[in-house]
């Protein structure tokens, strides 16, 4: 017998039961569909992860930090204490290492927007413009902040018209499910530098209140403390430069940001606060300003992938704590295949189940067909034959499964993204389930493989049918 004759035998035989073929073929189905989505996730992780590096530099950027300054609302994993600081003398010095393009300081705080009734605590990014320039930020309108001006110009990420609540009840985006009614774009908006003033103020004012209350009933407190009065807050004007593209609900590595020129924002610190420590720089061994401006850590890159540890390294003996993407991605590399395969061993269950029935299946037929294997096998047929037309019927299940497990998948793939609004509601930038092309071609290979070892044992069995005994009904 050929191959058409086999091809044309199994399924024919497939068809005379359909209803049990349906059945086996919808826990393939099942199986293959669970794999597909369960790896899919992983993979979704892996790529949020990829879009994460290459917006932070790629893989040739490294990340040099030394004693604190600055301040930020952001999390990051402890790291070593170090002496040195990011002060213009080191980023020089860094930029003059050997394989290194460029090296530029970054200067971060947390600060207080208002605009009418709504307040929102933020987290300010300053760099030059080449740096800024460099991170590529997708804009809905505007441009980067510009460099020379007397007036800070900001650039908001798109989810920062999120984080302001209204000063009276303290509702925020988040409890109302409402934005605030500012227009970012043309709407000035207050900039306060000094927050802990600010809030001290606000306390102040709400005691203050509070006692005024308790005054009018007539209650007086005896032993109050006096305290030292709260320095006046200064409010600076600010206008958007530009706001990254994408709506609240679409999350990315800009989101929670707001930019701005490094040199303007150091001058209007340095003006303000004049004789006085700035809010996160360091001071003195007496209490007095650091005579040096000290930035949160430096960005370098590196000419070439292949020259980053080496680079590293020498950071590294110089004294500061160096965090490179390419070591960042390794070690999140290793996570990611550990979650993949967890998911992966969940779905893989379903497909033994599946697996489990296609062989059932087999089984099933070979009783109800023993008379026709006898035949066949006295009409001449080889016993070669005889297997390979039921590892046919076993290969087409699991391949029909297959092929509609991918269909299902894709679907529940497409669902998974819609309701997490493509990965803004887990936090993630861009689609939380991803299904590449070599996935699918692997799962439908998968598919069929387990359905060819599920029906191997049945294709020995009706090879050892005896064909006299077979025609018999025995």
């Amino acid at each position: 017998m050929n191959w058409k004759d086999l091809l044309r035998m199994s399924l024919s035989n497939l068809k005379r039961r359909r209803l049990r073929t349906f059945l086996t073929v919808l826990g393939v189905l099942i199986g293959t569909a669970s794999i597909v989505v369960m790896i899919s996730l992983g993979l979704g992780l892996q790529q949020s992860l990829y879009r994460e590096v290459e917006q932070s530099g790629g893989l040739t950027m490294i990340r040099v930090s030394g004693a604190d300054a600055g301040s930020s609302m952001m999390y990051s994993e402890a790291s070593e204490e170090v002496e040195k600081y990011i002060d213009d003398e080191a980023v020089e010095s860094l930029a003059d290492l050997e394989h290194v393009e460029r090296a530029a300081p970054v200067y971060e705080m947390t600060v207080v927007l208002l605009k009418g009734g709504y307040e929102g605590q933020v987290q300010l990014q300053a760099m030059s413009p080449d740096s800024l320039e460099a991170l590529n930020i997708p804009l809905a309108g505007g441009t980067l902040p510009a460099s020379g001006k007397n007036q800070i110009e900001l650039l908001y990420g798109n989810g920062i018209p999120t984080m302001f609540y209204e000063r009276g009840s303290g509702d925020g985006y988040y409890d109302t499910g409402m934005l605030p009614e500012i227009d970012f774009m043309k709407d000035s908006l207050f900039l306060i530098l000094d927050t802990e003033s600010y809030f001290q103020q606000q306390e102040e004012n709400s005691s203050g209140s509070s006692r005024e209350g308790g005054g009018e009933n007539g209650e007086q407190e005896e032993n109050s403390e006096v305290q030292s009065p709260v320095r006046s807050v200064q409010k600076h004007v600010v206008r958007a430069s530009g706001m990254v593209e994408g709506s609240p609900d679409e999350y990315n590595s800009y989101y929670y940001y707001v930019y701005c020129d490094l040199d303007t924002l150091k001058q209007t610190l340095k003006k303000e606060f004049s004789g006085r420590v700035i809010p996160g720089q360091p001071t003195t061994k007496s209490g007095k300003p650091y005579p040096k401006f000290c930035y949160s850590y430096a960005q370098v890159k590196v000419e070439d992938i292949e020259y980053v540890d080496e680079v590293a390294n020498v950071i590294r003996n110089m004294g500061y704590n160096v965090e490179t993407n390419a070591e960042y991605l390794d070690s999140m590399k290793g996570q990611f295949a550990i979650v993949q395969a967890v998911l992966g061993g969940i779905g893989a269950v379903s497909l033994l189940v599946a697996a489990i029935g296609i062989a059932n299946t087999m089984m099933m037929s070979i009783y109800e067909r023993t008379k026709e294997i006898g035949i066949i096998k006295v009409l001449g047929c080889s016993l070669k034959n005889i297997r390979q037309m039921f590892l046919m019927e076993a290969a087409a299940i699991g391949l029909i499964g297959g092929v509609a497990g991918n269909a299902l998948s894709l679907l529940l793939s497409a669902a998974i993204n819609f309701l997490t609004g493509h990965g803004a509601a887990m936090g993630f930038d861009g689609n939380i389930s991803y299904i590449p092309g070599w996935l699918m071609l692997a799962s439908m290979g998968f598919a069929m493989l387990v359905g060819v070892a599920a029906g191997y044992f049945p294709a020995l069995r009706a090879m050892r049918l005896s064909p006299l005994a077979a025609i018999r009904g025995e």
